[in-house]
């Protein structure tokens, strides 16, 4: 399927895409039931995070033990990246270790390819800068796969930060391989130039971008990586861009509403619509789960 590594979709198939969602339906089946598996028995799976996560990180301690390996974590904010470590030496030290796969988060763009040519172990990129996030994109798919039964006609309307969002990047690649209609929308200064060369329309309004949307997915507003105001205030974006109530109901009552999360209430997505029976937010977790099971089985375990 694919070879050492996971670094990104952009260079991925369709049908090495399907692949990874098909092999997830037997790990949802294992996790929701608790059912441990054993074909990563005597692997070690390390995490290694120079940015902070919750739902990623453990996610993907989570689906590795359930698949019976053991597990070992690196925080670049503990450990001897804070002594000058380089990238390259603190993963043929992780190599020296014995470990079988590094999942890497960095803020810099490329980071996962750089580690992934230097070591032996299997590299999983877990988000690099603003450029991928490949299993959060694959977790994406398999809750709209798992809602429409195809991703194959969807109109997804992803609404927000696209310009520093590497979650966006990898669904619009991923999405535009599987055949749906993308339209991206937010404030001029968050949606980059050239984007539409990724295949999505572009649109600066909201109450018709959502006209006929089937997935409406709102983008964290990433005032870390925001150097300057890109818009007058939280509370002004929020009523120009804001998923609330009224814009879901009133235009798309029926879209499945998703976040890669952390959702700020009351800015991306109105608590409202975060809680509706629509969301998805909470299931978008669990699939995680499952979608790294499946990355990990075929990655490590070798069922590619």
């Amino acid at each position: 399927m694919f070879k050492k590594d996971l670094l990104g979709l952009k260079d991925m198939t369709a049908e090495e895409i399907t692949g990874i969602l098909d092999h997830a339906v037997g790990m949802k089946e294992a996790f929701v039931g608790g059912r441990q598996l054993s074909s990563l028995s005597g692997k070690c799976v390390t995490t290694l995070f120079y940015e902070n996560s919750t739902r990623t990180k453990n996610s993907f301690e989570t689906a590795a033990r359930m698949l019976g390996a053991r597990t070992m974590s690196v925080s670049a904010a503990t450990s001897s990246v804070q002594k000058g470590e380089s990238l390259i030496d603190t993963g043929k030290t992780l190599d020296a270790l014995r470990t079988d796969a590094i999942v890497i988060r960095h803020s810099m763009a490329g980071a996962p390819h750089l580690l992934a040519a230097n070591v032996k172990a299997c590299v999983v990129n877990a988000g690099d800068g603003m450029n991928e996030h490949p299993t959060q994109s694959l977790l994406d798919l398999f809750t709209m796969r798992e809602k429409f039964g195809t991703i194959k006609g969807l109109r997804v309307v992803l609404v927000g930060d696209v310009r520093h969002s590497r979650v966006a990047r990898s669904n619009l690649w991923a999405l535009e391989k599987l055949g749906a209609e993308t339209v991206v929308v937010g404030p001029c200064t968050l949606i980059p130039k050239g984007i539409e060369d990724l295949g999505c329309e572009v649109s600066y309004d909201i109450e018709d971008a959502l006209i006929g949307a089937n997935v409406v997915m709102g983008l964290r507003i990433q005032r870390e990586r925001q150097k300057a105001g890109l818009f007058p205030s939280l509370a002004e974006y929020s009523a120009e861009f804001g998923i609330n109530a009224d814009r879901l109901y009133g235009i798309c009552e029926n879209a499945l509403v998703m976040h890669p999360g952390p959702v700020n209430r009351g800015v991306e997505l109105s608590g409202e619509v975060a809680d509706c029976a629509n969301s998805a937010i909470n299931g978008q977790v669990t699939n995680g789960v499952a979608v790294r099971m499946a990355v990990m089985d075929i990655l490590v375990g070798g069922r590619g």
